[in-house]
Formats: structure tokens, sequence, C-alpha cells
């Protein structure tokens, strides 16, 4: 079965050099090469990535992978954006269509990309990371400690959802947002969805909210 995928990343780093703020970005395709340019002020984060779901075994493999089609069809369609201030709040969005229809899904960030087996992705990112792993602990596990953005789909099979925390992603510990069978800190793993989530330097709690 041929399975049409596709992703668009958007990608806004921000790193002190010697006194200085560097800002790079960078758009890139499943084709690899880039498809535009982004922007982003001094001290800031954005990502947007978005694709369609297919099969482990797809002819054109996507980064969006479906383990259970009839919770999340092959052509179903996941968008997730980031945004973040150094030392401030990060905001990630999850806008998804074509979810089973009133089907209530748990989604979490967890700490590495997503592949054919659905534990590859590992466990949830945590900002106090549980000593005792895999992390079963109600202290660690939980909306505040962790990205939640469950969502129940409606009549259309869309859904959304927004979490925002006064601290960012540690570089490289965060890596895809994983759909589950079920709301909360649990749940089978209907879905993953491989991205590029950026991570600011010297990232601090905040008391501050910050809105998109």
């Amino acid at each position: 079965m041929w399975v049409r995928a596709m992703v668009t990343a958007t990608v806004a780093r921000a790193r002190v050099v010697t006194g200085a703020v560097a800002v790079a970005a960078v758009v890139l395709a499943a084709s690899g090469g880039p498809v535009g340019a982004a922007h982003a002020a001094a001290g800031s984060a954005w990502v947007r990535a978005e694709a369609w779901f297919a099969p482990p075994a797809a002819f054109i493999p996507s980064p969006a992978v479906t383990y259970d089609t009839a919770l999340v069809p092959a052509a179903s369609w996941i968008e997730v954006v980031q945004r973040g201030v150094e030392g401030g709040d990060t905001a990630v969005m999850l806008r998804v269509k074509g979810m089973k229809a009133g089907h209530a899904y748990g989604v979490h960030v967890h700490q590495k990309p997503c592949a054919a087996n659905p534990e590859a992705a590992g466990g949830h990112y945590q900002h106090r990371v549980d000593p005792v792993q895999p992390s079963e602990d109600p202290a660690y596990v939980n909306p505040e400690n962790e990205v939640w953005l469950d969502f129940t789909a409606g009549t259309d099979g869309s859904g959304k959802a927004t979490a925002r925390h006064g601290w960012g992603f540690r570089p490289g510990e965060a890596a895809s947002v994983v759909l589950h069978d079920e709301p909360g800190g649990a749940g089978d793993r209907a879905a993953c969805f491989t991205v590029p989530f950026a991570a600011l330097p010297e990232a601090q709690e905040s008391d501050g909210a910050w809105g998109v």
C-alpha cells in the first residue's frame, strides 16, 4: 500500500556566544532539502513539524508512525508547534485530524525518536527525572513535570491541546510525541511522531505566564 507522507519542520535556536546572541533557523522537508526560511527573536525557540501517519512498513516512510490504525488511521495528520523564551516559559501545541471520532487519547513528549518498535521512543520527557526507571511514581509522572497533550477527538476526528511550562527541554532529551490509547500517564502506544524539539541554554523556571 502506498501512503503519502510529508514533514515540514521549522526550528529556531538561540545561543549565547561571548556575550552576543546568535540565532540559526532551518526548514526541512521529507526530501531533506531546504524549503524556506524561519525567523526568531534572539533568545527564543520556534519549532513547527507536521506529517501524515503511515504504518512502520509503508513504502514511503513517515516521521509519524501509526501502530494502531483503528485509533490513528494511515493518512491521518498531526502538527506540533513549540515556542519558548530563554529563561522563561515553553508552550507545546498539538493539532490532529483523522483520528477515531469521540476517542480520548493520552499524548506525551517522549525522550527518543520513533521507530517501527513502539518502545523505541523511550519514556516520557521529565523536567525532574525520576531516579527509578521506568518511571511510575505520580510525583514524577504528572502534567506539571511532563508535557501532556491529552485530547478527545471530535465528531470529525480532529483534536487539539496545549501545554505550558516554566521550563524548557534539555538538549537531546526530547525527540517525539507519542499518542496513547487512553488519557493519563500510561496506556498502550497507538502512534508516534518524531519532532526536532529545540532546547534553549540556561532554561530556568519562571512564574510568569507566556501567551501564544
